[in-house]
């Protein structure tokens, strides 16, 4: 099919974003909206509990996958490709050799398998405050800090063999351009001195080999070309240029027009996350991380749950199976349907969404999931609207603490991601939090959107990041019922106690457990 003369003219960046179950390529044009998209999931594997792993090829296969895809299925030419960029899920450990053959599998983010690293790297540099003060903040086993002195102690050759410790964007950047690097938002999940730069000093300290951490990048660096042999299996042109990228929360502020001083968003996908743009914040706290934006000049408040979305699914499938099979993709608007008819509150039912542990507003690797005060009036419909509502308290715990600890208003806030199209959740939303949000259009690809402005500022195209809001439109607004305020503000006091009274008693229940390896048959 021969192309018109207006779509030769049309120039695209092709962002990827890569997230915890799947990859989705997105041609964005030149003014923000979007041309087509393509996905292609890949697998998870837990092969101990605690332990969540993904292979980095499957990543690549992905990506190669959908990039053809996205050109052949909208007869767009690969010269159309003005450049390429990744936004990824975060704080990755892909140990690679010096031809980059992945040498481990990819130790995810959610993966906490190295509690007892985290606590012995503390008592080697003088204790959890000594090590507070040097660091910003205490690890647990789910930094990656902890992870990679795991692999020094429990897989020695792998760390021996070790050229560079890549995270996922690097690990892309490094099969389109042979070029092994870390982006600055990407060093941020690892130890990034915000104020320097530069990889953090505490690092070494703590037992790592500082060679084998890649040189840095800014998101909007042209890291290299795409070479001949990655163009042959993406389907695209070699020398296309390849920028630095950043992670999903990163990319998300910009997708979401939340990028600067003060702005919050809030992304509801497979996990979760509530990020604030700030210029002075540099401290962490209750499970917040201060890390670096997007943009070089700014630093974010992310305080990230675990499992959002990833419950509701796990509810679809375990409660809603015939739903599932009779509705398919409609499913979830039954679902919002028939939760409708149950009372804010599920009738005093509470659900903790914490089933891989959590990072904010609690860190813990051993606390999971509960179901509280359950009785005989309950139904499958109040467990899903107390997982909806439960998922609501975690992040009204996080927006007041970032209200508290940093003096943030959070008065204006935006909500990106898959979970911003369920209308029924985003009431509950307001009504727990007690906030206005708002839903900005074509949310599920807010992040591809904000790592195409960093291609595009990396090209010239673009003068900055502020540049990024006359990209967002708001699509609706969601307003809380006063009505219901008392009947969260009690429930969310039991959920904050739940947590209080269970930490001990989830700690000796799965302390051994997670930090055990599975006995091979």
């Amino acid at each position: 099919m021969t192309q018109t003369g207006e779509s030769q003219m049309e120039r695209y960046i092709l962002a990827h974003d890569i997230g915890t179950s799947s990859d989705k390529a997105v041609l964005v044009r030149f003014d923000g909206t979007i041309r087509a998209t393509a996905s292609e999931p890949y697998p998870t594997y837990y092969p101990n509990p605690a332990w969540v792993e993904q292979d980095p090829a499957d990543y690549w296969k992905a990506v190669c996958e959908t990039s053809k895809r996205v050109l052949k299925d909208n007869d767009i030419s690969p010269d159309s490709i003005a450049a390429i960029v990744f936004s990824t899920q975060a704080q990755g450990v892909i140990p690679v050799s010096e031809d980059g053959t992945v040498l481990y599998p990819n130790i995810t983010w959610v993966d906490g398998r190295a509690e007892k690293q985290a606590q012995n790297i503390m008592k080697k540099i003088g204790g959890k405050r000594l090590f507070t003060l040097l660091a910003g903040t205490p690890i647990m086993g789910k930094d990656c800090i902890a992870k990679i002195i795991w692999l020094k102690e429990e897989r020695p050759e792998v760390y021996q063999n070790a050229h560079r410790i890549l995270d996922v964007n690097g690990y892309l950047k490094f099969r389109c351009t042979g070029r092994m690097a870390t982006e600055l938002s990407g060093a941020s999940g690892y130890g990034f001195d915000l104020k320097k730069k530069t990889w953090l000093s505490v690092l070494p300290l703590a037992g790592i080999d500082m060679k084998k951490l890649p040189p840095l990048v800014k998101s909007t660096d042209m890291v290299g070309g795409l070479t001949e042999d990655a163009a042959q299996e993406t389907g695209l042109l070699a020398g296309t240029p390849v920028f630095g990228g950043c992670d999903d929360v990163q990319s998300a502020a910009v997708g979401s027009g939340q990028s600067e001083d003060g702005d919050v968003h809030v992304y509801l996908g497979t996990s979760a996350w509530v990020a604030a743009a700030t210029r002075t914040g540099d401290s962490f706290k209750h499970g917040a991380a201060a890390i670096q934006s997007a943009d070089p000049a700014m630093n974010l408040i992310a305080g990230i749950t675990e499992s959002a979305g990833a419950n509701i699914e796990w509810i679809r499938d375990q409660f809603f199976r015939h739903e599932k099979e009779k509705y398919g993709s409609g499913v979830f608007n039954y679902m919002d349907e028939v939760i409708a008819h149950v009372p804010p509150g599920s009738d005093g039912l509470i659900c903790t969404p914490w089933m891989l542990g959590e990072r904010c507003p609690v860190s813990s690797t051993t606390t999971r999931a509960t179901l509280f005060n359950i009785t005989m009036v309950h139904t499958r419909e109040h467990l899903m609207r107390a997982v909806y509502e439960g998922i609501a308290f975690n992040i009204r715990w996080i927006l007041q603490n970032f209200c508290k600890d940093y003096g943030i208003a959070c008065d204006d806030i935006r909500i990106i991601g898959g979970g911003a199209l369920d209308k029924g959740w985003m009431q509950i939303l307001s009504d727990v939090t007690g906030r206005n949000i708002s839903v900005v259009e074509n949310p599920r690809n807010a992040g591809a959107v904000g790592a195409a402005v960093v291609a595009l500022i990396g090209l010239g195209e673009l003068a900055s990041f502020a540049d990024a809001k006359k990209f967002v439109r708001v699509s609706a607004v969601f307003t809380p019922n006063d009505e219901n305020q008392s009947v969260y503000d009690t429930l969310f006091s039991q959920y904050q106690q739940l947590y209080h009274s269970l930490a001990s008693v989830y700690a000796a229940a799965n302390g051994k457990r997670f930090t055990e390896e599975k006995v091979k048959a």
